[in-house]
């Protein structure tokens, strides 16, 4: 039950965001609002979950972090784009715009149902090993995320690439480096939780880190992304190379 008023929660404060958004027709806080949720849904997990153990805090700690970090870099890229062109098509219709907004409702609260398991429960027992592992997964993460959207953002911004893809950094060894990032993130969210859950919590919470998985590898991350590419450079056979060579997700030395 708790998660379905998690659910409701997360519905009601995206269209809040939504109609002020909406209004003020501005994609400043439509770009930001995926991390605004993941930190409004870890403060109604604090709350209602009593956050009465140290390490309900330490994950909330991690959530947070996560969500500051990722909604501190998408502010300063769309205070340098001006607007998000991905809106264009929903900026002035209400069904389409508000369709967003309530798919982002339901997409975080799916992200962090692990999460919101692990600040309902009672934690009663003393970290285990597989906590620490989580922590250090979701550190590499984090990490990986963050390097690898910074390299983007200067490389982009930088007259010289102009029409050029990134092939320098972390994206040297991952044709999408940040979203590898942002998916051990959540297996090291996982991973924390799940040596205190029980086995139906524990079942619940595997959906986070599938989810997104899923989500990135099939659905509104990679497919798109290297849509949008092929479509601009697939004929370059410099791309060609660079696309062969380089692994699609996991950092991995390069192909012959």
């Amino acid at each position: 039950m708790e998660l379905l008023y998690a659910l409701g929660f997360s519905l009601a404060f995206n269209w809040v965001m939504f109609l002020i958004a909406f209004k003020r027709k501005t994609d400043t806080l439509t770009d930001i609002s995926y991390a605004l949720t993941f930190f409004a849904l870890t403060a109604y997990g604090i709350v209602t979950g009593g956050g009465d153990s140290v390490y309900h805090w330490i994950l909330a700690f991690m959530v947070t972090l996560w969500s500051v970090r990722i909604g501190g870099y998408l502010l300063m890229r769309i205070r340098k784009m001006g607007k998000d062109k991905r809106f264009d098509d929903k900026r002035d219709n209400f069904i389409k715009f508000g369709g967003f907004w309530t798919l982002q409702a339901v997409t975080v609260w799916a992200v962090m149902l692990g999460a919101l398991q692990f600040l309902n429960a009672d934690i009663v027992e003393p970290v285990q090993l597989v906590a620490v592992v989580g922590v250090v997964v979701w550190a590499a993460g984090l990490i990986i995320e963050s390097f690898a959207d910074m390299q983007k953002y200067e490389f982009i911004n930088d007259k010289k690439n102009k029409g050029k893809w990134i092939e320098s950094g972390l994206w040297k060894y991952s044709r999408h480096p940040n979203y590898f990032g942002e998916i051990l993130v959540w297996v090291g969210v996982f991973t924390f939780v799940a040596s205190m859950l029980r086995d139906g919590e524990l079942l619940v919470s595997l959906v986070s880190p599938a989810f997104i998985t899923l989500m990135l590898l099939f659905v509104s991350g990679i497919p798109l992304l290297e849509k949008a590419a092929d479509k601009r450079w697939g004929k370059d056979k410099k791309y060609q190379a660079y696309k062969k060579r380089t692994s699609a997700l996991i950092l991995f030395p390069n192909r012959k």
